[in-house]
């Protein structure tokens, strides 16, 4: 399987519109619609894997484990979370060679607290000083292997200490020599302008959440600011857990004699979808080019 690199995907589509990817399948049927690239968050991952929210639960082999199921499912260039590297230089360091190792073309790293880390962006997490974060970026670019490997800075100081102190650290990250920056939790329109302005020329990330009180910007109207690359953290999620949640529901009235469930109208058209997103075709064609004659045993 040939990845392209994230460059690659910048220059077919800028602004970079990236969906979040939980599992195998998802990432299947969002290659299907026509994305260049894809997002694998720790929250969605957590979630749909191992039924845990983001808050430290986890370590490097955890997130390792999904993002290899992941990868191995499209070729797609994609980003992963990092988050803290998960635990000091070391650690960040076997981050960096782990995540190249699976395919990963861009990962993030940020700044907050494992012990007061937050999964949503209208939350203030701690940050931790400006030294420690800077150490681990300083050291994830020394150790990369591919230097087309995405080295991305992110803070969360916004929520913990505002625009400013954001703005510092992000432009700090820059100079350190990392590929791209994102500055987590901005709540109005005037915030991402004024990145844009602050940061110009520099690749900058941002995140549309709903739900969360935040701004939910255009990807043009982002891109017009100087924004390279968005990503919608809980956009797919939430519609697979509102269409679960609804439909079990309606099972269990169906289940109890409540009311009577009808078959899906277009249940046909989604099984295709899904066949296809599973490459049924192309076992089924190993099969029948390769398998054992019917009825009887190939010698």
């Amino acid at each position: 399987m040939t990845r392209p690199t994230l460059r690659q995907a910048f220059a077919a589509e800028t602004p970079l519109v990236t969906p979040l990817a939980h599992d195998a399948l998802s990432v299947r049927l969002i290659a299907a619609a026509g994305f260049r690239a894809f997002t694998v968050g720790g929250s969605a991952l957590l979630a749909a894997r191992y039924g845990f929210p983001d808050i430290a639960l986890i370590g490097l082999k955890d997130m390792a484990e999904g993002l290899r199921d992941i990868a191995a499912a499209s070729d797609l260039p994609f980003i992963a979370d990092a988050d803290d590297g998960y635990g000091d230089v070391k650690s960040v360091a076997r981050t960096v060679w782990e995540y190249e190792t699976i395919g990963v073309g861009g990962m993030l790293f940020e700044d907050q607290q494992r012990e007061r880390k937050q999964q949503r962006a209208d939350k203030a997490a701690g940050v931790v000083d400006e030294a420690v974060i800077e150490q681990k970026l300083r050291t994830a670019l020394a150790v990369r292997r591919n230097p087309e490997t995405f080295v991305i800075g992110r803070t969360d100081a916004y929520g913990a200490l505002g625009l400013d102190a954001a703005l510092r650290r992000a432009d700090r990250f820059l100079k350190l020599g990392v590929d791209a920056v994102f500055i987590a939790g901005l709540r109005t329109p005037e915030d991402y302008a004024r990145v844009g302005r602050e940061l110009n020329g520099a690749v900058l990330f941002a995140a549309m959440f709903e739900g969360s009180g935040t701004p939910w910007l255009a990807p043009a109207e982002l891109g017009r600011m100087g924004f390279k690359q968005i990503s919608y953290p809980v956009t797919l999620m939430f519609r697979v857990v509102a269409a679960m949640h609804g439909a079990l529901a309606d099972l269990r009235a169906h289940a109890t004699g409540a009311r009577t469930l009808a078959p899906l109208a277009n249940a046909s058209e989604i099984r295709a979808v899904m066949d296809s997103a599973v490459q049924l075709k192309r076992w089924r064609d190993i099969e029948a080019r390769h398998g054992a004659p019917e009825g009887g045993v190939s010698s």
